[in-house]
């Protein structure tokens, strides 16, 4: 996938409601349905220049907003993140598995990764 299309994605879904009914619309139809800039003004009978000018004051203001706020670029930090510690926890219980007497410990570590993946959604 288009790495444009990936990082307006992440953008629309974190800021897409400061855009106006119409950017969200039309950022919605070229995004996440791929319609081209000609369909879109076919369906909302307008020009492809004037959906081109929408699209890209849209994209203005979700970059604005991300340089701001900056939400899309913790939220991958924070998922790379988690992916390491879970990678790590797995790496320790597998470890642990092959040694005998380690019940207890593995039964934490488990609790600990179960712990960590419902509370961020994995």
């Amino acid at each position: 996938m288009n790495e444009e299309f990936v990082e307006m994605a992440l953008l629309y879904d974190f800021y897409g409601g400061v855009l106006t009914p119409r950017q969200q619309e039309i950022m919605d139809l070229y995004y996440m349905k791929d319609y081209s800039l000609g369909e879109i003004g076919e369906l909302l009978s307008t020009s492809r220049q004037a959906v081109f000018d929408n699209l890209k004051r849209a994209k203005v203001q979700l970059r604005d907003m991300e340089d701001r706020l900056g939400l899309v670029k913790r939220f991958r930090t924070d998922s790379e993140k988690k992916t390491k510690v879970l990678g790590n926890l797995d790496g320790i219980i597998k470890a642990l598995e092959r040694e005998q007497g380690k019940e207890k410990i593995i039964e934490k570590l488990r609790e600990i990764r179960e712990y960590i993946q419902t509370a961020t959604g994995g």
